[in-house]
């Protein structure tokens, strides 16, 4: 298959780039700042790169301002426009296209419910957020962002596509700054403990999982809408980090707020678990926290190891072994 990813060279996009690659299949990567093969585009605007669209068999939108940072007015404003524009521009393309793409997968994000710790949410009785009581006003616009992100979706004339919306937990893998990356370095350094009492809910899948997740969604026609791509186990904070310290044999439980993002993503509770994809009988590798530590892990120190072997016969200095 040919399959397109705007905005594809974060960490999500590696992980699709890398896998789908190795699968066989063309994969096309549309960025701001092309590298290789990757083919230019400015994520608002219809341009040459449209032509990568037609003929293609997928398309994988992830276009959007990372969410890794302050969020200040700007950053918000450059959230919003950022993820609905390309979206936007995406639908014109396939609507321009003469060999429209079957499938649409456009990221979306587990921000869209509520904050809660009473319940899970799924697809079908799951709780939209922006209206709890007690949370700072401010979490409702990224709760806009994720309902506006989605709309421009639904509202792109593509009849001949197929559309699905990824309403992604945070995606676990082993490359460096990526989120498991961080949790894991917090946690070798004694920082791997709770924060702020730690009993709101984190929602997470597995990058391999993630991906054949997304490989089935492009496979099963009868699927279309929203699908929580999360594992089905979702736990507390304070457990997960708690797991991650046994994993790599830690004991201390320090509290870290030393990260370079909002407490949003600290903070909210997301209770988020994968209804249409169990009911439609996806089955995940690693459904537990526990699972899925343990290899991300071991696949993490495969890698520094890997960085840290000999190159011509000859040691690395430690000015160039992978450090974590």
């Amino acid at each position: 298959m040919k399959i397109v990813i705007p905005g594809g060279t974060g960490q999500v996009g590696a992980v699709l780039e890398r896998a789908l690659t190795a699968q066989g299949h063309d994969v096309v990567v549309l960025t701001r700042s092309p590298r290789g093969r990757q083919v230019r585009w400015d994520g608002s605007t219809l341009g040459d790169w449209a032509a990568q669209v037609d003929g293609s068999d997928v398309v994988i939108n992830l276009a959007g301002r990372s969410v890794s940072c302050r969020y200040t007015k700007e950053n918000l404003a450059a959230m919003m426009s950022s993820r609905v524009d390309s979206a936007r521009v995406v639908g014109e393309a396939i609507a321009a296209a003469a060999r429209p793409p079957r499938v649409w997968l456009q990221m979306s994000t587990a921000t869209i419910y509520a904050h809660r710790f009473d319940a899970a949410n799924d697809e079908r009785d799951g709780v939209i957020g922006g209206h709890e009581p007690d949370v700072p006003g401010y979490w409702g616009y990224s709760v806009e962002i994720a309902k506006n992100w989605e709309a421009e979706q639904e509202r792109a004339a593509t009849p001949h596509t197929r559309k699905v919306a990824l309403r992604t937990a945070m995606v676990m893998s082993p490359d460096r700054g990526g989120v498991f990356d961080v949790l894991s370095r917090l946690t070798r350094l004694g920082l791997g403990g709770p924060v702020a009492g730690g009993r709101q809910y984190v929602s997470w899948i597995h990058d391999r999982d993630f991906v054949r997740a997304v490989r089935f969604l492009i496979d099963r026609e009868d699927l279309t809408g929203a699908v929580n791509l999360a594992a089905p186990g979702p736990l507390p904070q304070r457990e997960l980090m708690r797991e991650l310290r046994a994993v790599y044999k830690r004991q201390a439980e320090i509290g870290a707020f030393a990260l370079r993002t909002d407490t949003e993503l600290l903070l909210k509770s997301r209770r988020v678990v994968p209804g249409r994809l169990l009911e439609s009988g996806f089955t995940f590798d690693h459904p537990t926290w526990r699972s899925a530590a343990m290899d991300l892990a071991a696949r993490r120190r495969a890698r520094g190891a890997l960085t840290a072997s000999p190159v011509n016969g000859r040691r690395p200095t430690s000015s160039n072994l992978a450090r974590g």
